[in-house]
Formats: structure tokens, C-alpha cells, sequence
């Protein structure tokens, strides 16, 4: 397994608010049309939603999941993804939430432009 990449400081509000611009297009332009066109509720936990979060210098791609199950009826979790994670000024990592709840870097150094491409193109990074 590899060590993560630590950013050497923090990203700047103006570039945050440029990937997140660029992530909710992703989110809403791709990410929902495709893969949650419709809510289709059903007896088990079924997703109703796909969102981003910041958490430091992580933007990390949400599936929302809302539970069917009789003795937790309408309770919702996230289950995120992929991850876009800030390293320097316009480059990012991207990671794969594994099904064991560590992530692993796929993909390194690429420009903000890119790692767009990228999560639209490598379908392990796509939700389920």
C-alpha cells in the first residue's frame, strides 16, 4: 500500500471554491444523469443522491444512501467513492474508496482539468 502524499500547505479559498465549482459540474452534469437518473426506492438500501465534501484538503464524491429496511426505514449514510486530494497549486491525486474503508491512490499529479477526465473515464471511480 502506498503513503499518502501530504500537501505542503494549505489550498487557498479562491482554489477551493474553483474545484468545487468544477466538481458539481462533474457531479451534475455526469455523475447524476448517469448513474442516478431515477430514485428507485426498494426493500433494501437504495441510493438517493451523489454529492461532494470538503474535508481538509480532500474533495471526496458521495453516494447517499437511503435504507428500506423495516427496522430502520427512511435512515439515509453516505458511502463516498473517490476522492480528488489537493497536493500543490492545480495538482490533485485521485483515490478509490476500497470496499474495506481504506483508500488507494490510482491516479497522481494530474491538473485539475484532468482529474475531471479521469473520474469521467475510469469507471472503478464511478459509484455503484
Amino acid at each position: 500500500m502506498r503513503k499518502p502524499t501530504k500537501p505542503t500547505s494549505t489550498i487557498s479559498e479562491s482554489e477551493k471554491a474553483s474545484v468545487t465549482a468544477a466538481c458539481e459540474r462533474l457531479i451534475g452534469e455526469f455523475l447524476r444523469p448517469r448513474f442516478l437518473p431515477v430514485i428507485r426506492q426498494t426493500q433494501f438500501n437504495y441510493p438517493v443522491d451523489i454529492l461532494g465534501k470538503w474535508r481538509g484538503a480532500n474533495y471526496r464524491f458521495i453516494q447517499r444512501y437511503r435504507s428500506g429496511f423495516s427496522e430502520n426505514l427512511g435512515e439515509e449514510f453516505d458511502a463516498p467513492f473517490a476522492r480528488l486530494d489537493w497536493i500543490s497549486r492545480d495538482r490533485f491525486d485521485i483515490q478509490w474508496h476500497r470496499h474495506t474503508g481504506e483508500w488507494y491512490r490510482l491516479h497522481r499529479g494530474l491538473t485539475l482539468v484532468n482529474a475531471i477526465e479521469t473520474l469521467k473515464s475510469d469507471g472503478i471511480l464511478h459509484p455503484l
